[in-house]
């Protein structure tokens, strides 16, 4: 499988996309507007214990205070070996299952106006706010490092079991007594013990400072903030699994260079700056694969459709054969089938691509035989194996329904750009205006690129128009700087708030649709 990581960068925003066999399969948006948390540490203080529900709410200085549950705090017990398997947890927590034990009340070990350390494992979503944990995970290349815990991990993915032992055995002559745990990571295979040491002491080192500033702080307080989008990308996913990395930022790509340089020079040669004028993923052609994040009905190869719905409590999926009709009335069976295999792959996919989670249930077209519901199931399975995020899907009813549930960690690309829309009570969404600036950028980017145009007027709602001035002033000039177009900006109450429209020359000639993609 051909496998590629794009990077698409500018001071406002940052997109990394992932492809697999030319198809993108998983994008990730940073903005300065987003006020990402995950993996964040805090010096944190208690505003609330509840023992009726053994978990405690912590001030962190955010909008709304921390979830922490009992659970998640720190014990003397030692927890399941290689439960998570790679400590790839895009939570920032070490993702490791405990066992059933009985840990100590709540209101034993918390009390209101307390202050602990506590790390971030899951972003604010909806009413809910961010989910905490005190068992602190500092993510390096090739190790996550636990300092409460004392154990010793290694990634499932490393599945040979010598290098298991020798990898086991390289930790445990490193680690210093009563220092603190670690989990090697998958990348981690074939590591060196001076590779293993420096990593470890960097982090170490990194501990120290944080216990440092949490000794001089007063909570709440950020003591720690954890590797923005691209850093963490970098450190986390790319490896030898991925044919190239291509990135269209020069100061981001000299950034990159840098440190896997530092951390694996064999892989320089993957690394590479794209300076073509038409946008990178313009030519990668994924704008359109973008789109689809963002329609009910996605069309299967074989004629068939899914809808996709979500709802406050779940995500629905409904599988349709549409206009295929397979071999024809005389084996409607074989149809089904067909397009249920169809639908358990893009689906599959699609909750990647839209970072769907929560609970999902998927209604599949009814099917008389249990050895074709079997396939079914096995299908989706061995394509959710490909997820990064926790995901885990049930047995096909006989009511052809699937059961699963995905691992929440932020809210899902639909959730981050667009808000409700007031026009319909709340049943719909439209893009923010950040977003809507966003989308106007890559326009004229594209206009540029194409050399037919030498000024353009943008017009945009009011809304739109007010967040330029306040929040992006120099809006404008970086484009003409950059760009080379004649630019201006007006506001124009008609348009919907998440409409713009590109008005070309002395004719004003409308050029949106020329230019507009996503």
């Amino acid at each position: 499988m051909k496998r590629e990581i794009l990077i698409s960068a500018n001071p406002q925003e940052s997109w990394v996309a992932l492809m697999e066999d030319d198809h993108l399969v998983e994008l990730m948006l940073d903005r300065a507007d987003q006020g990402r948390l995950v993996g964040d540490i805090y010096l944190g203080r208690v505003d609330a214990v509840l023992p009726g529900i053994q978990a405690a709410f912590v001030d962190i200085g955010a909008e709304k205070a921390g979830f922490l549950h009992v659970s998640d705090l720190v014990t003397d017990e030692e927890e399941d070996e290689d439960a998570n398997g790679d400590g790839e947890d895009r939570s920032g927590g070490n993702g490791r299952r405990r066992r059933s034990r009985k840990l100590p009340p709540i209101q034993e070990q918390l009390s209101r106006g307390d202050t602990v350390i506590v790390q971030v494992t899951k972003e604010p979503i909806s009413t809910k706010g961010p989910r905490l944990t005190a068992q602190i995970s500092l993510p390096g290349r090739f190790l996550v490092y636990m300092p409460f815990s004392s154990h010793v991990g290694v990634s499932r993915k490393i599945d040979q079991r010598e290098e298991r032992a020798r990898l086991r055995q390289i930790a445990r002559e490193v680690l210093p007594a009563d220092s603190g745990g670690v989990i090697i990571r998958t990348v981690g295979e074939e590591l060196t013990q001076a590779k293993f040491e420096g990593e470890f002491k960097r982090l170490h080192a990194t501990w120290s400072k944080i216990k440092r500033r949490a000794d001089s702080s007063k909570a709440p307080a950020l003591v720690h903030r954890e590797a923005r989008l691209i850093s963490g990308v970098i450190r986390d996913l790319f490896s030898d699994k991925f044919d190239a990395l291509v990135v269209d930022n020069p100061e981001v790509h000299n950034e990159i260079v840098q440190y896997v340089r530092g951390v694996d020079p064999d892989l320089l040669e993957r690394v590479r700056l794209d300076r073509d004028r038409i946008p990178l993923f313009d030519r990668f052609q994924i704008e359109e694969e973008i789109r689809e994040a963002f329609q009910r009905k996605v069309n299967l190869p074989s004629g068939g459709y899914i809808i996709v719905e979500p709802t406050e409590a779940l995500v629905s999926i409904d599988v349709n054969t549409g206009r295929f009709t397979g071999k024809g009335r005389k084996d409607p069976e074989e149809t089904i089938l067909k397009t249920n295999l169809d639908a358990a792959r893009e689906i599959a996919r699609q909750l990647r691509l839209r970072d769907i989670g929560g609970i999902i249930v998927v209604d599949f077209i009814d099917m008389e035989s249990q050895e074709n519901r079997d396939r079914v199931i096995h299908e989706l399975r061995s394509h959710l194996g490909r997820d990064r995020a926790r995901t885990k899907a049930f047995a096909v009813s006989d009511l052809g329904l699937v059961e699963m549930t995905r691992q929440r960690v932020r809210p899902s690309l639909f959730q981050t750009l667009t808000r409700a829309c007031e026009h319909c009570g709340g049943s719909g969404r439209v893009f923010t205006s950040p977003t809507v600036v966003r989308r106007v950028e890559r326009s004229l980017k594209r206009a540029a690129a194409s050399g037919e145009e030498k000024s353009i007027l943008v017009r945009v709602h009011p809304e739109v128009a007010l967040h330029v001035m306040e929040e992006e002033p120099d809006f404008l000039s970086r484009i003409r700087g950059g760009e080379g177009l004649e630019l201006d900006l007006q506001d124009d109450p008609l348009l919907r708030e998440d409409e713009f429209r590109l008005l070309s020359g002395p004719a004003a000639t409308d050029v949106t649709e020329k230019y507009a993609r996503r």
